[in-house]
């Protein structure tokens, strides 16, 4: 997996939401599901949806992709 981009969702914040940082830049923060692909396809990393629960490139913090507030 040499070059692969790695992925970090964090905890869902007070004020709603989940920041999105991709190789230590942060790119914003998700608030949905169908963000953080738009953020991973940006960044040039294609994944469908159902990818994205289960992608070992994703480090979920906190809790997993069913909670985003």
């Amino acid at each position: 997996m040499a070059g692969a981009l790695r992925v970090v969702v964090y905890p869902p914040s007070p004020s709603g939401g989940r920041r999105v940082r991709v190789d230590g830049e942060i790119l914003g923060t998700a608030y949905r599901l169908a963000d953080l692909v738009e953020f991973l396809r940006r960044a040039g990393l294609e994944l469908e949806p159902e990818e994205v629960a289960r992608s070992p490139l994703i480090d979920w913090r906190g809790v997993g992709p069913d909670r985003w507030t």
